[in-house]
């Protein structure tokens, strides 16, 4: 019988090496330019800044989320990367990517060091939005990457022809969500225009 010594570092072995899968996000490169400009941001800063930014609206919103279970939704929202990489907001073949995201996620939850044994119901209830941590998380996570292109001077639409009105789309479900939040993006998105930085059609 293994020595109650031994049998810890076996597991925590087996955790470390879990933990090093969650490294590759790192490597997954978004569109979204950090610092106005200065470089594009990896999927795994956006899960930290997401996290981070679904708190700070919690707390001023005073609308009595789970603040745990919304942080833990924040940094689950893009482990499914790892295996899928990212798909741009704007991309036509969004709508498949939770196919090969959710076969990611479960290959993450059969590694034999995993501990958190709901960390794909976590990743499936931010996927399907409906709780009220999730509705929060969905606005949050499209305010992000437009706060960078208002930022950079739209240099992520720019670069990709993105127009107003693919913007208005993939945006719209945010003035039920947060009246507040809609009114500032929509201000925010007029001036870009105003600005040239984004195509006005």
């Amino acid at each position: 019988m293994p020595s109650p010594t031994r049998y810890a570092h076996s597991n925590i072995s087996q955790i470390a090496d879990f933990l090093l899968q969650f490294d590759a996000l790192k490597s997954v490169n978004r569109r979204s330019y950090i610092n106005r400009g200065e470089r594009v941001e990896n999927s795994a800063e956006h899960s930290w800044h997401l996290a981070i930014a679904c708190w700070a609206f919690a707390e001023q919103l005073q609308d009595d989320f789970d603040l745990l279970k919304l942080i833990q939704l924040a940094l689950v929202h893009d482990l499914g990367e790892i295996g899928a990489g990212d798909t741009f907001l704007y991309s036509p073949n969004r709508a498949d990517a939770h196919i090969k995201e959710r076969e990611s996620i479960t290959t993450l939850t059969q590694h034999p060091g995993n501990p958190i044994g709901n960390l794909a119901e976590l990743w499936e209830e931010q996927e399907a939005g409906k709780s009220k941590e999730a509705r929060l998380l969905k606005v949050i996570d499209r305010l992000l990457p437009f706060l960078h292109n208002i930022a950079s001077e739209g240099r992520s639409w720019r670069e990709n022809g993105i127009h107003k009105n693919q913007i208005l789309k993939m945006h719209q479900f945010m003035e039920t969500e947060s009246p507040e939040i809609y009114s500032w993006f929509m201000e925010k998105l007029e001036y870009a225009v105003a600005q040239g930085w984004l195509n006005a059609s």
